[in-house]
């Protein structure tokens, strides 16, 4: 068996499909976000613009965030002893799982190393312990879903993205004891839709069926208080178990559930993804802990970052550039071919000091390949201008489609 062989042909298929992922050097630069240091291909730093992060609201660099996690560093120390069970937690977990937990307006709420984590590992422990459990998702779920319906072993059902009619002939074919969980995100993160909750609660109340939605993308961004599409559709007491990240608009790391007591505590009993983990560091937790208090109270932050979309998608409009037709606050840019997308992606870097990933297949399906941008409160119109004539320019020079 020549393994040498095989791992080199796997390398070889990704790039023969132009699809091999470059991961770029970069650095932040603190209090300066969007602006970074990029060593990617350059004997020194050079200094970029990053429009692709999921620091939506650049909470990665507020001064309440930061000066938290500096006083839990010099208060607790640097890690959390272990899992949770033995020496991991801290009371600094305790308080943010309440603090989220009244987010969502649950009474609970369960931590979790990563938002990948908690939907592996809940979707998983789900399926394990209802017996007979059929799962109903969405087709463009994230892959963390798709990984946690799989591993819980029991049956799924994939329904056509957002289609409630398909959904509930699904549902209906299914014997009406049997347990049913219906999966599905809010915010779809690489389209920019969102997903008809009222409706799929209608269809779960219906057919008795639990409800578990992904909202990694909208908490922090969404509802008079940042609890996300739920909140601001008044939803969330609809939901059976809310799934989110603390990566992205809340800007630090992690992950977690929030649901009642009993659902909570069942996950926390059984769920490996939970149990066998160190926890997450008190001064991650701190930090997050900061930025949710904050984004509870503050709305300047969402307001912005909504602004920003909403010109950065007119802009783009206006030059005739394949902007998708997104609701929310991610703006794709249309490309249809990996190679092109990667193309374009190299030239803003080398060139123009812009840094924005190529999104390939599998994480969108091929033919769809894009271009993916998350403009922010600290995005100035400047910027947005200076990025759109790039783009303009580059279509030119490849020769790409524009826009209808």
């Amino acid at each position: 068996m020549n393994y040498d062989q095989i791992f080199d042909k796997a390398i070889d298929r990704l790039h023969e499909e132009g699809r091999y992922r470059v991961f770029i050097d970069i650095m932040r630069n603190k209090g300066a976000f969007p602006n970074a240091r990029c060593f990617h291909g350059h004997n020194g730093p050079k200094p970029i613009t990053v429009w692709c992060s999921n620091d939506y609201l650049a909470m990665g660099q507020h001064p309440k965030v930061i000066g938290a996690m500096e006083d839990a560093l010099h208060d607790v120390g640097a890690g959390s002893g272990g899992t949770r069970n033995i020496g991991g937690n801290t009371h600094l977990h305790i308080e943010l799982e309440q603090e989220l937990a009244e987010l969502h307006g649950k009474e609970s709420a369960l931590l979790f190393t990563s938002g990948y984590v908690s939907n592996d590992a809940t979707l998983s422990t789900l399926g394990k312990l209802l017996p007979g459990c059929v799962i109903f998702s969405d087709e463009l779920n994230h892959a963390s879903m798709i990984a946690g319906i799989r591993n819980s072993g029991c049956d799924k059902r994939v329904f056509r993205h957002n289609d409630v009619v398909y959904l509930e002939e699904l549902l209906a074919a299914q014997d009406p004891a049997t347990p049913k969980v219906i999966a599905f995100e809010s915010v779809y993160s690489m389209d920019g839709d969102v997903a008809p909750i009222h409706e799929i609660c209608d269809l779960a109340e219906k057919y008795n069926a639990l409800t578990y939605i992904d909202e990694v993308h909208a908490v922090g961004m969404y509802g008079p208080r940042g609890g996300g599409i739920t909140d601001r559709d008044e939803a969330a007491h609809r939901i059976d178990i809310i799934e989110g990240t603390l990566g992205k608009a809340f800007g630090v790391m992690g992950g977690y559930i929030a649901a009642d007591a009993r659902i909570i505590d069942v996950i926390r009993s059984y769920a490996p993804g939970f149990i066998f983990t160190t926890s997450l560091s008190p001064v991650l937790v701190a930090g997050v802990l900061a930025s949710v208090r904050h984004l509870k109270s503050s709305s300047v932050e969402r307001e912005g970052q909504q602004a920003a979309a909403a010109l950065l998608k007119q802009l783009f409009r206006d030059a005739g550039l394949p902007v998708m037709d997104s609701t929310t606050h991610i703006v794709p840019l249309m490309v249809g071919d990996p190679v092109k997308a990667k193309k374009i992606s190299d030239i803003l870097l080398a060139e123009y000091g812009v840094y924005v990933q190529p999104i390939n297949y599998p994480t969108v399906p091929r033919g769809t390949e894009r271009l993916r941008f998350t403009p922010g409160p600290a995005h100035t119109e400047a910027m947005m201008r200076e990025l759109t004539d790039a783009l303009i320019e580059i279509w030119s020079r490849l020769e790409l489609r524009r826009a209808a």
